[in-house]
């Protein structure tokens, strides 16, 4: 006999508030994946995202890297992109266009205090919702996790955000730095209202036969599946000592891997190299497999299994 259909989608159980912020499910559009246009954004709110992250935006626009920046390994994806975008200006420009009262949260990365200090002015007239802290890019000189291994300008650089908006803040870390939560404590500290968890890993791979680097930068970051018990492990120990919400992200493709996170801590998860290898679809399948797994295990709400596994 064929199972039954799972509740709507749009059930409350799916419902999730983190940081002041209500997700009609919790499952986000990571950053850097598809987020550098307002409609594609939206593209992923209307497939199921509970929330979309924008691609990582600095203050002046940036080429990136030149091809190729992202290559298939067995276990996953290495990319190197070098955080091209637009810049600030721009982007801002773009996202004032936005119709409709949307989940979007906008990734922004820097230098230090005074770039993202400068940022923040122009950004509070547009309709994101919050902001996520890129403090942990991997392949990119001078940002991302050169500045976000050290806790003292970590908290430097949370608290001139802070300053310059009312909305909540995410401090996304990496798994490459000697104690990620040393970092996630710093954050709150200064008062983060939330922890991504994590970037990519460091990584690279070379061609044999060519006998050099595939990625044009040489070194890249590790996505997809060989990253999630990395994932799930820094979500469990964050979790476990932080009161702000951890939301997890690596490696989540399916229904059981967006559950597992939940266990871990995770108040939501946020989906990467789910959505390149399967497509927009994979919000609905990951949101019906969660509500799936409330119903047969006997829980009202998503709430009630997160951090479940700290019990045992």
């Amino acid at each position: 006999m064929a199972k039954a259909a799972p509740e709507a989608l749009s059930s409350s159980k799916l419902s999730v508030n983190i940081a002041g912020l209500t997700l009609s499910a919790p499952t986000m559009l990571a950053a850097g994946v598809v987020g550098i246009t307002p409609s594609l954004l939206r593209r992923a709110l209307d497939s199921g995202a509970g929330a979309v992250l924008t691609k990582s935006i600095g203050l002046n626009p940036r080429e990136g890297y030149r091809n190729p920046t992202v290559v298939g390994v067995e276990c996953g994806y290495l990319n190197a992109i070098g955080l091209g975008n637009p810049g600030v200006q721009a982007f801002s420009e773009q996202l004032k266009n936005i119709k409709g009262d949307l989940p979007i949260i906008m990734s922004l990365f820097g230098s230090g205090p005074e770039e993202f200090s400068q940022m923040m002015p122009l950004l509070e007239d547009t309709p994101v919702k919050g902001y996520e802290l890129n403090l942990s890019c991997p392949h990119v000189k001078g940002v991302g996790v050169e500045v976000g291994q050290d806790s003292e300008m970590v908290s430097k650089i949370v608290s001139v955000v802070k300053r310059g908006t009312k909305k909540p803040v995410f401090v996304k870390v990496s798994p490459n730095v000697g104690n990620v939560v040393e970092i996630a404590r710093a954050a709150e500290s200064v008062g983060a209202d939330g922890i991504t968890a994590i970037n990519t890993l460091r990584a690279m791979t070379i061609d044999v036969e060519a006998k050099r680097p595939v990625l044009s930068n040489k070194f890249g970051g590790l996505s997809g599946p060989a990253i999630r018990p990395v994932a799930v492990r820094c979500v469990y120990e964050i979790s476990s000592v932080v009161r702000i919400p951890v939301v997890g992200c690596g490696g989540v493709s399916k229904w059981s891997d967006a559950v597992e996170m939940l266990l871990a801590g995770a108040s939501a998860v946020q989906v990467g190299t789910g959505l390149a290898t399967q497509g927009y679809g994979v919000f609905k399948a990951l949101n019906e497999g969660i509500l799936r797994y409330l119903s047969e295990h006997g829980f009202e709400r998503v709430e009630q299994i997160v951090g479940l596994s700290h019990s045992f």
